[in-house]
């Protein structure tokens, strides 16, 4: 498992008071019983723990953990590129 996955696993459990076993990379937040009122919950504590800003036309696609990971990667990746790390 890729460290942005078990990063991602860790605020979901946190926040969601789920078993961190319980959530894998094809987890649904419908699986989840994630809502959009948690969603949102949930999107301040990716954005805090990876210190990025997901756009709110990028939020709405998100539908699982894959998701969230792959834009975390693609969101930190861009930044890396840009700030020359």
């Amino acid at each position: 498992m890729s460290e942005v996955f078990e990063r991602v696993r860790r605020v979901v459990a946190e926040n969601q008071q789920i078993e961190p076993q319980k959530i894998t990379i094809d987890s649904t937040f419908e699986e989840l019983g994630i809502d959009s009122f948690d969603g949102v919950n949930l999107l301040f504590g990716i954005e805090s723990e990876f210190d990025i800003q997901v756009s709110d036309e990028d939020a709405k696609k998100l539908r699982g953990i894959r998701d969230v990971v792959e834009g975390v990667e693609r969101l930190t990746a861009d930044r890396a590129v840009t700030s020359g790390d």
